[in-house]
């Protein structure tokens, strides 16, 4: 008989809490989640981006307090022929390395989504230069090219053919850092597998029973349903493609030889810690973010008008 009047008592002391309640709680909980990874966030990106912006305006040597510049590091970035061969070398090895680098991974995904006997191993072989790090990736490279004693000309040379001076020679050169990229392309492996396994299979099979063949399923299918994972690689690559050369050029070819492998990263380095010019490296960082963004927003307006003109 007591039961009810105490249990009564019990909510009216400890009342559940509302639904707004309950919202905020969750909001405040996810808050505190996320709260290291904003803080790491803040730190290691948003400051010293903000800095960069701010020091791309001014003379700064590291030892006197920073003046105000304006314009004149851009200004200085136009006439220099350094700068500018930077930034060709940096489009150069944008044009090439990004499109073969999409091919690679969805050439690999197309070829590992099946499951077969020892695809699991072919995959991690896949995925597995990319997780190597950058230094160590630099100097295996810089054995497997070495023009005396390199695999690369051994085989060559054993098959009769010539044998290239790789990066001592301004026409292979960069071309050396793109065969690099082409083998690092795990993450975009990885991403179109998991496009291809997101695809419908009664897709397929509809389209085999009106007589599709391969291609005709890859034309008509796969490509169109994969086209936001292949969008999303683009950008990412495009943001890539302008930073990924410093750690090889640096290790590799220091910018030789004949500045062919001196890219915007590598110039922004020499700028501010070897010729003290801390202003003008922060514009060359300002100019390669710019760049950047440039080359996703014409991904994006060309995406755009892409789609528009399927819908009608």
């Amino acid at each position: 008989m007591h039961a009810p009047a105490a249990l009564r008592a019990e909510r009216a002391a400890h009342p559940e809490p509302s639904a707004r309640a309950r919202r905020l709680r969750e909001r405040a909980e996810y808050a505190l989640l996320l709260l290291p990874y904003l803080a790491g966030t803040l730190l290691l990106v948003v400051l010293p981006g903000l800095l960069t912006l701010g020091l791309a305006f001014t003379y700064f040597n590291g030892v006197a307090p920073p003046e105000w510049f304006g314009l004149g590091n851009f200004k200085m970035f136009s006439i220099d022929p350094l700068e500018r061969i930077a930034l060709v070398n940096s489009l150069y090895f944008t044009v090439l390395a990004v499109p073969l680098r999409l091919l690679g991974a969805l050439g690999l995904a197309l070829l590992l989504r099946q499951p077969r006997r020892g695809v699991g191993l072919y995959r991690a072989a896949a995925l597995l230069p990319t997780v190597v790090p950058d230094v160590a990736y630099a100097l295996v490279w810089l054995w497997i090219v070495n023009p005396l004693f390199g695999p690369v000309n051994v085989l060559l040379r054993a098959a009769g053919l010539p044998a290239p001076a790789w990066l001592a020679s301004a026409s292979t050169a960069k071309l050396v850092f793109v065969f690099m990229s082409l083998f690092q392309i795990g993450e975009g492996f990885v991403v179109l597998l998991a496009g291809l396994h997101n695809v419908p299979a009664d897709y397929y099979d509809a389209a085999v029973v009106d007589g599709a063949g391969p291609l005709g399923l890859f034309r008509h299918i796969t490509l169109p349903l994969l086209s936001p994972w292949l969008i999303l690689l683009t950008a990412r690559d495009l943001i890539l493609s302008l930073v990924y050369p410093f750690v090889p050029s640096i290790l590799m070819t220091g910018g030789n030889p004949h500045y062919s492998t001196l890219f915007l990263p590598l110039m922004a380095f020499r700028e501010a810690f070897a010729s003290l010019r801390f202003g003008m490296g922060a514009a060359i960082t300002l100019i390669t973010f710019v760049t950047s963004l440039l080359l996703v927003l014409a991904l994006l307006l060309w995406v755009r008008k892409w789609n528009w003109a399927d819908d009608q």
